[in-house]
């Protein structure tokens, strides 16, 4: 087994350019337009900091903020309530939410698409491969996994999101691949399946900066972070494929994210990558940041 890095590497930004369903157009005075399908949606993100370039005049629905916290859709024509994307084999429900949220975060195809690959190649050398997806939200990762071949245990604390996940992966033909299904607590969760003996070949985990789990549980990315990945640890396998951290707390940064993985798996040995996720901005060639990703495997 090949040494662990003593350092953490230089960050890369790696870019989501390989869908035809979903186009970043453009960007600009807090807000995205953003082509879903055959719907564009005006959207605010935190990091377009730069002005617009130029009038938006084709938009089909915007969100607006409310000072008061969350916001509203204003629809120009009528959207149906879901529709669906394709992102290579994989078909997704997309649904504009209270929280300007869709469903899906798009950056996110190039993290799907490096599990996928060693799932795979994994798979090709004839060895079963379970995954641990924690914080799963509407479980592309999931589906993405479970196309590549893997068995998937998905958590999350939201009822709704993960049914959500099994549209997916009905959606994408797999609605009788081995995924299971869990509304829990993660951290909880996680300790349960230490206790039972359980052991995953790879983890993938997106943690909120701040949520609360199903029983009222009070997270905090800053004060549960290392816990919660220290518990993981224990729960890989003898001969594990990865652990995936992606984030989107502000502040976090790719090399601290990193320091954090290191420390935690240098022990292990392996390889370790860290950086940035985005996508390209159509008209003006702009790249828009969207979060960021340690990558550890073996």
């Amino acid at each position: 087994m090949p040494h662990a890095p003593t350092t953490t590497p230089s960050p890369a930004l790696l870019i989501a350019q390989d869908w035809k369903d979903y186009e970043l157009l453009d960007s600009g005075d807090g807000m995205k337009l953003e082509r879903w399908g055959d719907a564009v949606l005006a959207r605010p993100d935190p990091q377009v900091i730069w002005p617009r370039s130029g009038e938006w005049k084709n938009w089909d629905a915007w969100y607006h903020r409310s000072s008061k916290g969350g916001g509203r859709w204003e629809y120009r024509k009528q959207l149906p309530e879901s529709w669906t994307i394709r992102y290579r084999e994989l078909v997704l429900k997309i649904a504009p939410t209270g929280f300007k949220h869709t469903g899906i975060f798009p950056e996110q195809a190039v993290n799907w698409d490096w599990c996928g690959e060693l799932i795979r190649a994994a798979k090709a050398k004839g060895r079963e491969v379970s995954v641990l997806n924690l914080f799963g939200y509407t479980g592309a990762a999931t589906v993405a996994a479970a196309a590549a071949g893997a068995s998937v245990c998905h958590v999350d604390a939201a009822k709704g999101m993960v049914e959500w996940c099994r549209e997916n992966a009905r959606l994408s033909r797999l609605a009788e691949a081995p995924i299971r299904y869990i509304v829990d607590d993660c951290l909880s969760f996680v300790r349960r399946e230490f206790r039972r003996g359980r052991k995953y070949d790879a983890l993938i985990m997106d943690p909120p900066s701040y949520g609360h789990g199903a029983a009222g549980e009070v997270w905090k990315l800053e004060e549960h972070l290392w816990p919660l990945l220290e518990d993981c640890r224990s729960l890989l396998s003898g001969q594990p494929l990865f652990f995936l951290v992606n984030t989107y707390t502000t502040g976090l940064s790719p090399t601290a994210l990193g320091n954090v993985m290191s420390r935690l798996l240098t022990s292990r040995g392996g390889k370790l990558s860290v950086g940035e996720v985005g996508l390209h901005v159509t008209r003006d060639h702009l790249i828009l940041p969207c979060g960021i990703y340690g990558r550890w495997w073996w």
